[in-house]
């Protein structure tokens, strides 16, 4: 009898067992399914580009034409490793019909991505001329009232202004050329799929006007330390590139952050001598 319940008891252990599993799996994929809809793309936590190292390797290893859609599946599916099953996935994603504008937002962030904003010094030359950069998307800055940094800064290792050359990552048309009291000498670019570059606190311009068409690692200016002031004001802060990007899936200016797009175009990086 005491043998009969203890077996009773392990059965029943274990069928509670298979209901929590199948109940945590259906749990998931629930939450998995609300993930996507017409605001995915404009959420905070999508608009940080955040991902696991072991991703951002795969991700490098991408064909620029693919990684767009990678990363939305990889954001939806919270999975590092979507590529392994990535058709199956996809499908099952892209019968929802949100699926189309945010893997378009997907799409203009990561496909247009060609060279690193700065070329690099050849390194048996000038191994000192480099740049460096952090995660520094939305951290607190107060010049103008208190805010978040919409974008990243790429400092430079000789604070000389006029010395580095500021690259397009991408093809585009330039949409904007001119002062800013924030941004200094700044030019935005708008890449084929509709992401928004903005280059700025630049010392002075390529020969680029508004309106001109673009080739990726066309030079377009050159890293200073303008801002912060009237028209010329120089000099209130460290050279340095300040890169941001937008899109505007609601009809709204929305920034996302350019650290985890900068270490992919850190993979392919134009060489000049300084």
């Amino acid at each position: 009898m005491k043998k009969r319940l203890e077996r009773r008891s392990l059965l029943l252990l274990f069928l509670l067992l298979i209901f929590c599993v199948a109940a945590s799996i259906q749990i998931n994929e629930k939450a998995k399914k609300n993930r996507l809809n017409l605001k995915t793309g404009s959420t905070e936590e999508f608009r940080k580009l955040g991902m696991e190292e072991a991703f951002f390797q795969v991700l490098a290893k991408t064909d620029h034409e693919k990684r767009g859609r990678l990363y939305a599946i990889y954001f939806l599916e919270n999975s590092l490793f979507p590529q392994d099953n990535e058709k199956e996935l996809f499908e099952k994603w892209s019968e929802k019909e949100e699926w189309k504008s945010f893997e378009k937002i997907c799409t203009a962030l990561w496909n247009d991505i060609r060279y690193f904003p700065v070329p690099e010094s050849p390194k048996q030359n000038h191994p000192q001329y480099q740049v460096s950069f952090v995660d520094s998307w939305m951290g607190e800055r107060t010049y103008g009232g208190k805010r978040g940094h919409e974008g990243c800064d790429l400092m430079a290792s000789k604070d000389i202004p006029g010395l580095y050359p500021v690259v397009s990552m991408t093809d585009g048309v330039v949409s904007a050329r001119g002062w800013l009291e924030k941004g200094g000498y700044r030019i935005g670019i708008t890449a084929p799929s509709g992401a928004y570059f903005y280059y700025a606190h630049l010392d002075s311009y390529g020969s680029y006007q508004e309106g001109d068409e673009v080739k990726a690692g066309d030079i377009i200016g050159f890293m200073g330390n303008t801002g912060y002031g009237p028209e010329g004001t120089k000099g209130m802060f460290a050279t340095h590139l300040h890169l941001g990007i937008y899109l505007y899936p609601d009809g709204e200016e929305t920034s996302y952050n350019p650290y985890w797009i900068l270490r992919l175009a850190g993979e392919k990086k134009l060489s000049c001598s300084f």
